[in-house]
């Protein structure tokens, strides 16, 4: 097949979505500290401003879906706690469906501590708690909002075998798949050839793969073996280098936006809710990138996870104003 003909393959499925996207993740509390610099084992550094932000790696690919213009469910576990219950009222709040997310009577709250230094780069320990909670029962309450939505999104802060229920859910029903395969870990052939985009970083690849990616060729080469697996787009993101799109006909570097970071939390959710909004928007796959991109670009100049989740109207100016990097 051609690459002119993949990409209108691709464009036939997009129109023919209705513009509702279904989020099954995490839900945590971010505690953050900006530092100088991220301590060595060991060592303790001394100084920095501490605050507290709404985060979870489903959480916020659910508000920036949203924030991007899409209608967006999002199914999570919280406790039953002051972090769940404040958590649940921003979701509502942000014009989420809160409708299939769990209360867990047992466990507390998914928490992160995050370390964030100078230039931009963090350090992140995660206390999951009702995250870990979130089994393959669970899921059979997503049947009736199934047939709803479209795009269904995915991380892996939740059980690896919940990962799975949902995907073959989604799978079954004819649904688009992205998974955000992060945090990293190992995954089967069996979860993979269901997936319609996966979207990791380098290290993300490397770890799927075993190819270490160090330039365009070896990306190229983690690329072509996650397709083998019956994938059908990869998205490997690169950070300030951009990211390389590979499918069965067609391999492209889309550059990044220029910025200047200060924190880099919750940049690859940004990408990943905003990636799911503009093609449910019917967005061309490059345009819906490229829209991703800049949500992300924006989301590194600011400090915390949802605090630094752009709207859609920003990031509309944002790529009006912002070159990419040649």
């Amino acid at each position: 097949m051609s690459a002119h003909n993949s990409i209108l393959k691709f464009q036939k499925t997009l129109s023919n979505m209705n513009g509702k996207i279904l989020v099954v993740g995490s839900s945590n509390t971010d505690m953050i500290i900006k530092i100088s610099s991220l301590p060595k084992p060991g060592e303790t550094v001394i100084g920095g401003s501490f605050f507290m932000a709404a985060g979870g790696k489903g959480a916020n690919q659910a508000i920036a879906a949203k924030k991007s213009g899409a209608d967006v469910t999002f199914m999570t576990r919280v406790g039953d706690d002051d972090f769940g219950k404040r958590a649940v009222d921003d979701y509502r709040n942000e014009g989420l469906n809160v409708d299939y997310i769990i209360k867990d009577e047992q466990a507390a709250s998914g928490i992160a501590f995050i370390m964030v230094d100078n230039k931009g780069e963090n350090s992140i320990a995660v206390a999951s708690g009702a995250n870990t909670n979130l089994l393959p029962a669970d899921i059979e309450k997503i049947s009736g909002v199934l047939n709803q939505v479209e795009i269904i999104l995915l991380q892996l802060e939740i059980p690896l075998e919940t990962v799975y229920a949902v995907v073959k859910k989604a799978f079954d029903a004819g649904k688009t798949v992205i998974l955000n395969p992060a945090p990293a870990q190992k995954l089967g052939d069996d979860l993979l050839r269901m997936i319609t985009i996966i979207t990791p970083n380098e290290n993300e690849a490397e770890i799927l793969t075993g190819i270490k990616i160090h330039d365009e060729h070896s990306a190229k080469k983690a690329a072509d073996l996650l397709l083998s697996k019956g994938i059908e787009t990869v998205l490997l993101t690169m950070g300030s280098r951009g990211l390389l799109f590979h499918d069965k006909s067609r391999s492209e570097i889309i550059h990044a936006y220029k910025v200047n970071a200060v924190d880099t939390t919750a940049a690859g959710d940004v990408f990943n809710g905003a990636l799911a909004a503009a093609l449910v928007e019917n967005k061309e796959i490059f345009s819906a990138i490229r829209f991703a991109s800049a949500a992300a670009g924006i989301s590194v100049t600011r400090i915390g996870a949802q605090t630094s989740i752009p709207d859609r109207q920003e990031i509309e100016e944002f790529m009006r104003t912002t070159s990419m990097v040649a």
